[in-house]
């Protein structure tokens, strides 16, 4: 590999075929018009990574994600998709000098999948930066470069040619549009496609012309790859930059292209409107054609021509009255009609974990497909399978509307928080409440328990006489090749470390063949707990006689037999909700197997939820937890202690010191405490 080489995939294409040479390049043997574009955008590009959330079975689930970006401002405005940083909980973006930058979300809009984030700085560093070009002037055959940090490497940069203007998505993928968080994309968006290569992690980088300008923002890849045109993602960025949103106009209307029967060439047919839109105030009806609005022909005679209908409707200003023309059954009507700001399809989902569910409040949409009159209610995404809403009789389930508890009406989201903390408060057990709710057009009333169950603490089980070492049976076949077939019994595998067997004088290959002068019948693989039982048989203090064999040789080992320790099932757990992991005390057994020192103390981790903070940080089952952010943990009293003061302290970080094995890890945990607070608007 060549110093300072960037990676390369050059792609040139004929009528014929598509010939690619892949290769790592000196930037002397590149053209020289590549190697001047990447050397101007190449300083604005950013590795970006995330904690990514989603939510199934009633939890928020956490997850790492890596994409790309590029820096717009000197500022340190970064524009990317919105499915790469839009429900980020915390976001780094790595530069092209390596350093490494905690960035905040300024804004994000899901139709068009784009997202802007700002660089944390001190206010005077001034980043590098990209300019944009104007992706109306490019055409089929241009030159392009895809730019971004594809699987999570390191800048690198791959050449194509523009492929096709207007892409979009094609007729046979209905009804599976490309959507982001209920927002078809292709409604509004004609990607530029092109045939650089792009891989995951490609998404929100720049598309770049030889000029060095971005004249795209890396989406898709439907065979080709496809970018969002610059001059749609810039003004997107600059409204988010400037305001926080983007604000568009809507009138609920439903269109397609004119069909092939219609024999017209301008218009563009209705299909539908929502109820209580602007268009079906106005009149519309489907099986309209629409053939002018607010003064303007219109003409979507193709699929491609649909978005920028969508376009021009949007950028009408938000509440002004505007003319339309239509045909109905071949003659001229003109409705009048006012815009209204669009609302989004789809309001974000939060986990409310005393409920087992994940939730959110009604969109305008959601209310139009439920076939409901209002927005009030809460809609139930997905519920924890066990929880109170999965347990109650009848079950809450997923797509079911929460309108009342306790006879309180549940207008959002907010409203049963509110209504979870009145109920909950001061309780340490679940509180049932009555709770209506909707499915379809049936309306019904259940009971559920509402809270987080304390961790069930196991019963301590009747103790019992042990003979404190490890055994495994004395096999027909092991008697043999020892000169012994005769005898039944057990081998000693392991002496426990200080116990009365060691005290007693018991080793490690010893073979036990009578307690108390009565032979133990152990002589296949199933009777291994023959001798446990002869002992437990027997007073814990008693005097018990093991007759052994030591090569051959018979002796009589004496002892007091002592009470069983207590099994790793009894002992104390603890476990944190808010980082969704479960610890217990260490048991007798653990220490003798893991052959841990007296002073080595800890809890052990029986269980990571999977996306939880905790998971995230890589914690795993079987770790050994010795500190958390310095101080020492001795047991699940300590560790339960320590853990309720963090809560209330609620630090940005969270360090445990952990014993995995032979070897020792720090894990640092990074809890959103107060939820997405990376969202910052504009001030």
């Amino acid at each position: 590999m060549y110093l300072g080489a960037v990676a390369v995939i050059v792609v040139s294409s004929s009528s014929c075929a598509t010939v690619r040479r892949i290769g790592i390049f000196r930037y002397e043997e590149l053209d020289p018009a590549i190697r001047a574009a990447v050397a101007q955008v190449k300083p604005a590009l950013v590795r970006i990574r995330v904690v990514q959330v989603d939510y199934s079975d009633g939890r928020e689930v956490k997850y790492e994600a890596t994409g790309s970006g590029v820096i717009i401002t000197k500022e340190g405005h970064v524009i990317t998709n919105h499915h790469v940083a839009g429900k980020a909980k915390e976001i780094v973006c790595t530069l092209a000098n390596k350093e490494d930058v905690e960035a905040d979300r300024v804004g994000t809009d899901p139709l068009t999948d784009i997202c802007v984030l700002k660089l944390r700085s001190d206010g005077t560093k001034r980043f590098p930066f990209a300019p944009f070009g104007d992706s109306s002037r490019m055409k089929v055959g241009d030159r392009v470069l895809a730019m971004g940090s594809p699987l999570a490497l390191s800048q690198s940069v791959t050449s194509g040619i523009v492929s096709n203007t207007e892409l979009v998505m094609p007729s046979m993928s209905f009804p599976s549009d490309f959507k982001v968080e209920g927002e078809q994309v292709g409604s509004i968006v004609l990607w530029v496609g092109h045939d650089a290569v792009i891989y995951p992690g490609n998404s929100g980088g720049p598309l770049v012309n030889l000029a060095g300008e971005i004249v795209g923002i890396n989406e898709v890849r439907m065979g080709l790859g496809g970018a969002i045109p610059s001059n749609l993602a810039r003004g997107v960025a600059n409204e988010l930059i400037q305001r926080g949103k983007v604000k568009r106009s809507w009138i609920g209307v439903e269109v397609q292209p004119i069909l092939k029967s219609h024999a017209r060439e301008t218009g563009v047919l209705v299909s539908g409107t929502l109820k209580g839109s602007p268009a079906e105030k106005a009149g519309f009806r489907p099986g309209d054609i629409l053939v002018s609005l607010a003064g303007q022909e219109i003409t979507v005679r193709y699929a491609e021509e649909l978005p920028r209908f969508t376009q021009f409707v949007a950028a009408i200003p938000v509440g002004q009255e505007v003319e339309a023309v239509i045909l109905r059954d071949g003659q001229q009507k003109r409705l009048t009609l006012v815009t209204e700001e669009r609302q989004r399809a789809r309001e974000d989902t939060r986990e409310i974990k005393a409920w087992g569910a994940a939730v959110r409040d009604i969109s305008f949409v959601d209310a139009k497909e439920l076939k409901r009159e209002t927005t009030n209610g809460v809609i139930v995404d997905s519920v924890r399978p066990g929880g109170p809403c999965d347990e109650a009789k009848p079950a809450i389930r997923d797509d079911d509307v929460i309108v009342e508890v306790n006879g309180k009406p549940v207008n959002n989201v907010t409203d049963l928080l509110k209504l979870t903390d009145e109920i909950t408060n001061g309780q340490s057990e679940p509180v049932p409440v009555t709770v209506s709710f909707e499915r379809k057009s049936q309306k019904y009333v259940t009971v559920v328990k509402v809270g987080i169950k304390e961790l069930q603490q196991s019963g301590l089980e009747v103790n019992k006489s042990w003979l404190p070492v490890a055994t495994q049976v004395l096999t027909e076949d092991l008697a043999k090749a020892l000169g012994i077939p005769e005898r039944t019994g057990v081998r000693v595998t392991q002496v426990y470390r200080g116990t009365i067997a060691d005290e007693a004088g018991l080793q490690v290959g010893d073979l036990i063949v009578e307690l108390d002068g009565e032979p133990i019948p152990a002589s296949h693989p199933e009777d291994y707990e023959i001798l446990p039982k002869m002992i437990r048989d027997r007073a814990i203090g008693s005097e018990a006689t093991l007759t052994v064999l030591r090569n051959k040789e018979e002796r009589k080992i004496g002892m007091k037999l002592p009470a069983s320790p207590r099994l790793d099932r009894e002992m104390k757990k603890y476990r944190d909700d808010r980082f969704e992991f479960t610890v217990r005390d260490v048991a007798f057994l653990d220490r003798a197997s893991e052959r841990w020192a007296p002073e080595v103390s800890g809890v052990l981790v029986q269980e990571v939820d999977e996306g939880g903070w905790a998971a995230l940080g890589h914690l795993s089952v079987g770790d050994l937890i010795q500190q958390v952010d310095g101080r020492a943990v001795s047991d699940v009293d300590s560790m339960k202690q320590i853990m309720e003061e963090i809560a209330k302290s609620k630090p940005k970080h969270v360090v445990l010191k952990v014993l995995r094995g032979i070897h020792t890890r720090y894990i640092e945990l990074e809890p959103d405490w107060e939820g997405d607070s990376r969202e910052k608007p504009k001030n």
